[in-house]
């Protein structure tokens, strides 16, 4: 009864803030969201420089790894810690740690220090994803928050075309340290825009003892790091039966059991076991992370086949990701001003379920004929079903957690969908290069002297090799690996899209708080959110 009297209290207050009020409110929340999306977009592009200047090649997988283990490990303490303590200080403590971080990140002097600095900035880079979700879902209703949510959502096609461009460009004319300085302007807009504008009037006060889960989110980290290193370093740097890829494996185990015996006995647990009582959290959280796998771990190799197999540029290739980019903005935008209008979220997971599957799936039939015309039509379908479910998804986690668990229900939700965009990327990215290393089997590349060795085969050079005449064979051979390996990971990936869409039939469309339906619907509603 107090959990259901404080979100009614929430919801008065929520609906007392006037649309304007809410935008101006969110603009900050808009910032912080294109820094979050941004950092990797332009960090990408520089790592060949960054890796020429600094040195260290084989540290340059861990400088994304570095951050996204980070970034994983740290969400779900950021939205605990925003419940315990207000997630508007919280928030702007995670963008001024990911500032630190990025100012370190520019200082860095080789390759050590920067992987260092990426995995601390990837610690507040937890925080800031969470942290807007929480914000919104402690100014906005349920009911109304899907048109709000789906601005936020329209920031990512934005990051995702602009940022390799900007990279690219401040790279090539000023300093691949830029790449890192420039989040400091636009982090520092983000903290004054933040503290002047978002008065969170109705959110929860510090306990006079406040208590902090330290052992649940130490456990945490272990089995996360041995299991994402585990899938990373499987089948490349050593093999899968290797005692050191086992060792990996029963850590992750024995931690994981570690984990759950401690948070159930966790006074503020980190991650509240009890969430996953309300079936439609854990059926949202599942899509979370069905969405994120497909996601991440497809999306990562796109770029591959356009640069390698129908040989654009770079620059180029973010220019031909615009028509996914555009499906998810109109799909995030348009389904959530109806989702608001209609109450009604059940149908876009399960049709951004269906598209997702069909898009994924569109891409497992290209070859190295595949027109760029046709792979945009594929990613409008794949766009299509990534805007229906990303904020749909949030949505309903949120709508399935008390106000008093809000921010880690959302740092739960964002845990688990970054966790399989990590996964994918690491049992996809094996599979890929599984299928190139076979197709590619006793070739020799020009200049080297190893059969197979094409690691180092960059576009550039593939292109020249095609214009000395000599090797024509072998281009055409690594196009046809590429293809092969671009087919067997989107095939994957949409066989897992079956799972998926079947799990989306069984969400129950319980009511968003902030709409007004009868009390007997009311009733109804509260036994269902509280049931299996």
């Amino acid at each position: 009864m107090a959990e259901q009297d404080q979100d009614q209290e929430q919801d008065q207050e929520q609906a007392a803030l006037t649309p304007r009020q809410i935008i101006t409110a969110m603009s900050g929340l808009v910032v912080a969201m294109l820094l979050a999306q941004l950092d990797n977009m332009i960090v990408a592009p520089a790592l060949p420089t960054i890796v020429g200047d600094l040195g260290g090649l084989n540290h340059l997988s861990w400088v994304v790894t570095g951050y996204i283990l980070a970034s994983a490990v740290a969400t779900p303490l950021w939205g605990k810690l925003g419940d315990l303590f207000g997630h508007k200080y919280t928030f702007m403590t995670a963008i001024a740690l990911f500032l630190i971080g990025s100012a370190l990140c520019g200082l860095s002097q080789n390759m050590t220090e920067l992987v260092l600095f990426r995995a601390f900035q990837g610690l507040g880079a937890g925080g800031l994803l969470v942290g807007i979700m929480s914000v919104v879902g402690m100014l906005v209703p349920p009911r109304e928050r899907g048109k709000y949510i789906g601005v936020m959502m329209a920031v990512m096609p934005v990051a995702m075309i602009g940022g390799p461009l900007v990279g690219g460009f401040i790279t090539d004319h000023v300093s691949w340290r830029w790449n890192f300085y420039v989040n400091l302007p636009l982090g520092a807009l983000a903290l004054v825009v933040i503290w002047s504008t978002l008065h969170l009037s109705h959110e929860t006060r510090p306990k006079d003892k406040v208590i902090i889960d330290w052992w649940g989110a130490a456990v945490l980290t272990v089995w996360i790091v041995a299991l994402v290193l585990a899938i990373t370093c499987g089948g490349s740097e050593y093999p899968w039966g290797s005692w050191q890829i086992s060792s990996l494996f029963a850590l992750a185990a024995v931690g994981l059991v570690v984990f759950l015996l401690i948070e159930r006995r966790a006074a503020e647990p980190v991650m509240g076991l009890h969430l996953f009582s309300n079936a439609n959290f854990r059926l949202s959280t599942l899509l979370g992370f069905v969405a994120g796998f497909a996601m991440f771990g497809t999306i990562t190799f796109l770029p591959q086949f356009q640069q390698f197999v129908q040989g654009q540029s770079a620059t180029n290739s973010g220019l031909l990701l615009m028509p996914m980019m555009g499906s998810v903005m109109l799909l995030s935008l348009g389904g959530g001003q109806i989702i608001s209008r209609t109450g009604r979220y059940k149908v876009f997971l399960i049709v951004g379920m269906f598209l997702l599957g069909a898009g994924l799936y569109l891409f497992s039939t290209m070859d190295v004929g595949t027109s760029t015309g046709r792979t945009a039509v594929f990613m409008v379908v794949l766009g299509a079903g990534l805007g229906c479910l990303m904020q749909t998804t949030n949505l309903v986690a949120q709508n399935s957690v008390p106000v008093r668990d809000l921010g880690a229900g959302t740092g739960t939700f964002t845990f688990v969908r970054t966790l399989g965009g990590s996964i994918g990327v690491a049992l996809l990215g094996a599979m890929y290069t599984h299928q190139i290393t076979s197709h590619m089997a006793g070739v020799t590349v020009p200049g080297s002297s190893t059969p197979g060795n094409f690691s180092e085969l960059t576009p550039a050079k593939l292109k020249e090799i095609a214009a000395a005449g000599q090797g024509r064979e072998l281009v055409e051979r690594f196009r046809e690996a590429i293809a092969s390996g671009t087919h067997a990971i989107f095939l994957l990936a949409s066989l897992l899209t079956i799972v998926g869409f079947a799990i989306a039939w069984f969400v129950r469309e319980v009511p968003l708080r902030g709409s007004a339906p009868s009390t007997a619907e009311n009733a109804v509603a509260t036994v269902e959110e509280v049931g299996v």
